[in-house]
């Protein structure tokens, strides 16, 4: 039976990588806390979300259960927060209750699912990962890589804040 009742987490981290000359985005380093602007979250540079999805609201923030990284750990990939390009591991919020239009509050800011992150050869950077493993590392990622989110009110986020569901219009 798949979990997908909404329902009230945390966040497990918070992870960003500012754009940097000759440097590769993943993985995202965890920081306290950071604004999460419409943009995406203060700090962060998502090279395919600029480059190709020119700045897609609908892709802001990235979102990952602490939860599915375990899975992915107990199937023998050693991944870790901040790993797949997330901005939020959360905890506490089942995958499947990250579902288009559903909304949450992470702490100050309002986010609304919009659609699942496909897995992308960029993964092929870890160090894990690599150039010979990365196909089947793309398939486990399949459905797991996790969910982007549209910002609908700015505002703070710390390691620790709630992450709430909210009703539309609510």
């Amino acid at each position: 039976m798949v979990d997908d009742a909404p329902r009230t987490g945390h966040v497990y981290q918070i992870n960003r990588k500012s754009q940097v000359p000759g440097e590769h985005g993943l993985p995202k380093r965890p920081v306290a806390e950071a604004a999460i602007y419409r943009a995406g979250l203060e700090g962060d540079y998502n090279v395919y979300r600029h480059d190709v999805s020119h700045d897609d609201p609908a892709m802001a923030i990235l979102i990952v259960p602490k939860e599915t990284l375990e899975e992915f750990r107990r199937e023998g990939w050693p991944v870790q927060p901040g790993d797949l390009g997330e901005n939020i591991t959360s905890v506490g919020v089942p995958y499947g209750a990250f579902r288009p239009g559903r909304r949450f509050r992470v702490g100050g800011a309002l986010l609304e699912i919009s659609k699942p992150c496909t897995p992308c050869d960029n993964l092929f950077l870890l160090p894990y990962v690599g150039e010979e493993r990365g196909p089947a590392f793309l398939k486990v990622t399949l459905d797991r890589r996790g969910w982007y989110a549209r910002v609908l009110e700015e505002g703070p986020v710390r390691t620790g804040d709630r992450i709430v569901p909210v009703e539309a219009g609510g």
